[in-house]
């Protein structure tokens, strides 16, 4: 009897992964455990883990995110949900199209060059109504958009990944997603060249990622 409890207790005092914070993780393993994370929301068991106000204290004397994302603004796409990651994990950049430009690349290298985050995940989603707007505009020109958004629709249209997709396959809008985020991708180790020094030392991955509205989960994008 006393065995049993005796073992018990030492059951429940191991810590659990939602007691884990992710900066104690080794880097090479991050993205592991961002997934299986992503799994936990999809599977609707979640832990939500950091999310109270004794870990809001500590991470007022400053921030150690491990991985900086890319994401859209669409309201149904929250990385830090969408992950089951808490206060101060991740270091988030949203725009509607999850698009990478300037400003996203500025706020990367300070993620990157700063912060000593370890992991870059460009985030697209099925869906996606930046990607839906490109599309329709790029079949008829007619229509008209005010000016910002057709910014946002010439921006997506002037990158070489989208430029270079058939225009007559079935699956455009699905591809034409996963072009935007590889171009995230391409533009980030193109513009700054700490970036490639970084994932030759094994200090840094990128990767591009699509994250699928009906079954919320997270599909990680090889590269052309």
């Amino acid at each position: 009897m006393y065995v049993v409890l005796a073992v018990l207790g030492l059951i429940s005092c191991q810590p659990k992964s939602a007691d884990q914070h992710l900066e104690t993780i080794p880097k090479e393993n991050l993205l592991e455990v961002l997934l299986k994370g992503n799994e936990r929301f999809a599977d609707d068991h979640p832990l939500h883990p950091d999310q109270t106000l004794e870990r809001l204290r500590e991470l007022s004397v400053g921030q150690h995110p491990v991985a900086a994302i890319v994401s859209c603004s669409d309201s149904r796409v929250p990385p830090e949900l969408v992950f089951d990651q808490g206060l101060g994990d991740l270091f988030v950049i949203r725009n509607a199209g999850n698009i990478v430009g300037d400003y996203e690349i500025g706020s990367l290298e300070y993620a990157i060059e700063h912060l000593e985050v370890p992991l870059v995940i460009i985030l697209g989603h099925t869906k996606c109504g930046a990607i839906g707007a490109f599309v329709d505009h790029d079949h008829d020109h007619s229509h008209h958009y005010s000016e910002y958004i057709q910014k946002i629709i010439d921006f997506i249209s002037s990158e070489e990944e989208e430029q270079a997709l058939p225009r007559d396959i079935p699956d455009f809008y699905e591809k034409a997603i996963e072009a935007n985020v590889l171009h995230g991708v391409h533009a980030l180790k193109e513009n700054l060249p700490l970036v490639n020094d970084l994932i030759e030392q094994k200090k840094l991955k990128v990767v591009g990622a699509i994250y699928n509205m009906e079954t919320g989960k997270v599909r990680i994008l090889e590269e052309n």
